[in-house]
């Protein structure tokens, strides 16, 4: 009859009697006496499970993976290049960015790029790059650049629909301008109901792991619609500029054709980041810890089924 050393996290458990009271794990070999009652038995081939792992002290940090830098480094390259060639864009073909005047359009095309495909790009890759932090701490990072990019893309909505009230244009008529509009609510209701999941303290252990699917599907998603968005943006805001001279390669139409392609490419290099199943953030110790609490709580398993 063995038992391991006490493990703490079941200490406070009261799940069951005898060993488990008392935070000790129970292996039954072919030589040990009979098993005192309230020890819960299992094979021998679970020796090396989380109840062994847990005796020898805190795990080290998981390294990251060897090509997961680089892919992060370039797309936070391919993001910076997007926002400064959009700035460019409209500094040298649209005469600048001004709130007071003919130019406060120009406002939202540089907001939505910041806030809705550069900061929401980088607010997904943050359980990636932020791999042994605290996962509160992670989990409040994601949140807060969600939140600069949400204000931001709202300032780039305001400076639209007043530039159109100014001038007296129709609101709403375009694809471009359902897409956008379709986004906006998304993203709101997509941080809105993560924050009450994730970072109020009201929502339970089984609510959240029952709704983290959907939150990371719908953020990808969400990511993905907002740089489909904005190359409708940039093809309708070519067309009403050049016309038909857009076919004639006119150096604004090929910049800004640039421009789509570097937005497509900076989508698809944080989509592959995401995708990489090991490149996934690892459990911490005490993320693994509560996941178990929660299984045997739920499930009447034992820690040393895991």
């Amino acid at each position: 009859m063995e038992c391991w050393a006490p493990w703490e996290p079941w200490r406070s458990l009261s799940v069951a009697t005898g060993c488990w009271d008392r935070g000790y794990t129970c292996l039954s070999t072919a030589s040990s006496p009979p098993i005192p009652p309230g020890c819960h038995s299992r094979p021998s081939v679970g020796r090396t499970s989380s109840s062994r792992l847990s005796m020898e002290g805190p795990a080290s940090p998981a390294p990251a993976p060897g090509a997961l830098p680089y892919y992060v480094a370039f797309s936070q390259l391919l993001g910076l290049i997007v926002v400064a060639m959009t700035g460019a864009w409209l500094g040298v073909y649209r005469g600048g960015i001004a709130w007071e005047s003919a130019l406060q359009f120009n406002v939202h095309p540089l907001c939505m790029i910041i806030g809705l495909v550069f900061l929401q790009g980088d607010a997904l890759l943050v359980y990636r790059v932020f791999r042994n932090e605290a996962k509160r701490t992670t989990k409040v990072l994601h949140g807060l650049l969600h939140v600069f990019a949400l204000v931001i893309a709202l300032v780039g909505l305001v400076a639209v629909f007043d530039h159109h009230r100014k001038e007296g244009y129709a609101d709403l008529y375009s694809l471009h301008s359902w897409c956008g509009i379709l986004v906006f609510a998304l993203f709101f209701v997509q941080w809105l109901v993560g924050f009450s999941f994730f970072l109020f303290p009201g929502a339970s252990f089984s609510l959240r792991s029952r709704y983290r699917p959907q939150h990371v599907f719908f953020g990808a998603a969400i990511f993905l619609l907002s740089v489909a968005t904005a190359l409708l943006g940039l093809k309708e805001a070519l067309l009403f500029r050049l016309g038909t001279k857009y076919s004639t390669f006119e150096p604004e139409g090929v910049l800004a054709n640039v421009l789509g392609l570097l937005l497509a490419a900076f989508a698809t290099v944080v989509l592959y980041i995401l995708t990489r199943a090991d490149w996934k953030r690892p459990l911490q110790a005490e993320e693994q810890a509560l996941s178990m609490d929660f299984k045997t709580l739920t499930e009447g398993d034992s820690p040393s089924s895991q």
